[in-house]
């Protein structure tokens, strides 16, 4: 029986510039209701990495960090069902109002999708002729299993919007 899960409100203020994507929040990170919760998720290693500071484990912290930089995070689903953490399992799935909060917030320059799941709904959301660059970054889950250095290198398009 897969349980109907939620995902958590945008972390996004008048200053972001730059939008993170992801599908919905896995298992740990609804336990502790943070963004990529999970001890094996490099996205917060990958960008402290990118943004050159210093890496800590307080979520709190983490957040002053990626409102400094004026980057946002929110995923392109809203609720679903789903058992366990795998984006191939969700079901039943209910898209968050994207267009809506890109409407609300005209500094977002570019998307980045953390992973194909959250680029393939964000396409179907907005369509192809969008006015802001979308961009398909390698998944930061442990489950994507290329190498940290391959995931870093392909995040370092961020930096063309910082």
């Amino acid at each position: 029986m897969s349980d109907r899960i939620s995902s958590f409100p945008p972390i996004i203020d008048i200053h972001s510039e730059i939008l993170i994507l992801g599908s919905i929040p896995g298992v740990k990170s609804l336990e502790k209701q943070q963004y990529y919760a999970h001890p094996q998720n490099k996205f917060w290693k990958i960008i402290f990495e990118l943004l050159q500071e210093g890496f800590t484990d307080d979520y709190s912290e983490r957040i002053e960090v990626i409102r400094k930089h004026h980057i946002a995070l929110w995923d392109v689903i809203d609720s679903c069902e789903r058992k366990g953490s795998l984006d191939s399992e969700i079901k039943n799935e209910e898209a968050n109002q994207i267009d809506e909060l890109l409407d609300n917030h005209p500094n977002i320059k570019a998307i980045f999708c953390n992973g194909g799941k959250s680029y393939k709904n964000l396409q179907k959301m907005l369509g192809k002729n969008y006015k802001i660059p979308v961009f398909l970054m390698p998944s930061t889950s442990p489950l994507h299993t290329i190498s940290f250095e391959k995931k870093l290198e392909e995040w370092r398009k961020i930096k063309m919007y910082l």
